[in-house]
């Protein structure tokens, strides 16, 4: 059986000439040397490497420690992308490093680690190499075991059975519902009036609600030792509100099936998953509606949301048109009109501008006096239901129980 090393070498340049290693001036000469003494290291043998794994390893992480110390400086968008390619290049030197010599399980977790930090913090290097040695790296991986033991069973059964009771929706308030309505239906009924509506019947077909599961046990063979930007506490205009990095599998031990205690709530949300992990994205597919946009299908960003009960998204509106796709567990919904924005009470800071002050499910009166007077519309989305949210209106979000949602934002 081919080792891991031969299986990454042979999807590497043939040779280091073929390497490629091209910056703008905005990246320092020395770092650009630095990068040239890692490629070499990628291709030489143990004898002439510089210490051989461990130099190669340390080579990689200089490079690491320049990059990322320029990716944490300032705001994120006014991060050079040139520093997020080096960035990438680290990752990628430090994988190989990592799994040159018959690399053990663990150093092929790090290496698969290092390989989505790149991927979530660099830029795209060689047509997106990481994402292949990630591929070759989880083939290798040990596969948990099929049969998961009796208490992880039981406790998945127990948060379903403490899950809140489901909120009764009064009819004159209920979101309308419409079931695989033609493109032109919901273009003229919901889209041109931007009139929230739930769609029945359109994501039916997914691999994620039939053939594909997505349980927990399915969730950590495909995407267990992945890292993922986990939102630690209630919601995130919460003071003690902070994010972390986990695996996947860290994620469901602590937060879903809350192993350690955990008294803090974890989220992962808002993170563009299925591009880092296409083997999910396999399983979703885009709502043939957005098509009605005048962007392009590249421009449609995909969102993952999975969490346990209780995890709340205050009330916000967000910049461009939203499809709501339930596939796991249920969610609570309130949605506004953005003609009623004075009554909703927009925190005052630019940070913050697109979020309520009030607590929707229990709404101080006397500070927010005039929120009790603002009409809105209310769902609870279930499994296969996909919610239209038009731009710019309000909406409040609470999972019900362990749920995962998949939001497709367009215009």
């Amino acid at each position: 059986m081919a080792s891991p090393w031969s299986k990454i070498s042979a999807v590497l340049p043939v040779n280091e000439e073929q390497f490629p290693l091209q910056f703008s001036d905005r990246v320092e000469s020395s770092v650009v040397e630095a990068l040239k003494r890692c490629r070499k290291q990628l291709y030489g043998d143990t004898a002439s490497s510089g210490g051989g794994g461990g130099g190669r390893t340390l080579s990689a992480q200089i490079i690491l420690d320049i990059s990322w110390e320029r990716l944490n400086t300032g705001t994120w968008r006014h991060v050079d992308k040139e520093w997020r390619r080096v960035y990438s290049y680290g990752c990628l030197f430090k994988a190989a490093a990592l799994c040159r010599q018959n690399p053990s399980e663990e150093e092929m977790l790090q290496a698969v680690r290092t390989c989505d930090m790149g991927l979530l913090m660099g830029a795209a290097v060689m047509d997106d190499i990481l994402q292949v040695i990630v591929r070759i790296l989880q083939s290798e991986i040990r596969k948990p075991a099929e049969e998961e033991d009796e208490r992880e069973h039981s406790e998945v059964k127990r948060v379903k059975i403490e899950s809140p009771c489901v909120p009764v929706i009064k009819a004159e308030l209920a979101v309308p519902r419409i079931k695989c309505p033609s493109l032109e239906s919901f273009k003229t009924n919901s889209l041109l009036p931007l009139k929230p509506v739930i769609l029945e019947g359109i994501i039916d077909h997914w691999p994620a609600l039939n053939k594909h599961l997505w349980s927990i046990e399915y969730l950590r063979s495909v995407a267990g030792c992945r890292t993922v930007p986990v939102e630690v506490g209630s919601r995130y205009t919460d003071e003690d509100w902070s994010q972390t990095l986990l695996t996947v599998s860290e994620f469901i031990d602590r937060y879903i099936l809350n192993k350690d205690g955990a008294k803090a709530s974890g989220y992962l949300a808002q993170h563009q998953l299925f591009d880092q992990i296409p083997e999910l994205k396999e399983d979703i597919r885009l709502p043939d509606y957005c098509c009605l946009g005048d962007g392009d299908e590249d421009d449609i960003t995909v969102n993952a949301w999975f969490g346990p009960g209780g995890t709340v998204s205050p009330l916000h509106h967000d910049p461009q048109q939203n499809f709501l796709a339930q596939v796991v567990g249920s969610k609570y919904i309130r949605l506004y009109s953005p003609e009623d924005t004075d009554k909703l009470y927009p925190h005052q800071s630019q940070l913050l501008h697109n979020t309520s002050q009030v607590e929707v499910e229990n709404p101080d009166a006397k500070r927010f006096p005039e929120f009790a007077a603002a009409p809105y519309l209310e769902c609870v989305l279930q499994p296969g239901d996909v919610l239209f949210i038009p731009v710019r209106h309000w909406h409040y979000v609470r999972s019900l129980e362990l749920s995962f949602s998949v939001s497709f934002w367009w215009s």
